[in-house]
């Protein structure tokens, strides 16, 4: 499994839906871009100034929003993952 550094965030990217309400098949370049995803590995937090860790907010499990365009996309293993810094999450879904 990755296992990200820092305060990064590995997320399972939510796939988004292939067909509209009225049964339309959206073209691959016409679906939005998804913004939504679970933590599947969390870092273990950046630095502060005075040296000591700063903790990360989100774990792993957690459905997360994050902002549409952050993060580098990563294929392991056949999976599609995003590689996010934990600033670039907006929130916890609960």
């Amino acid at each position: 499994m990755l296992q990200p550094i820092g305060d990064r965030v590995i997320v399972k990217v939510k796939e988004e839906e292939e067909k509209t309400v009225g049964g339309i098949v959206l073209a691959s370049n016409a679906k939005r871009k998804p913004t939504e995803g679970e933590v599947v590995a969390v870092g273990e937090g950046a630095y502060a100034d005075d040296g000591k860790r700063i903790p990360m907010t989100v774990k792993k499990g957690d459905v997360v929003l994050y902002d549409k365009y952050s993060g580098t996309n990563v294929k392991y293993e056949g999976q599609k993952y995003l590689v996010l810094h934990e600033k670039d999450i907006l929130a916890i879904v609960k």
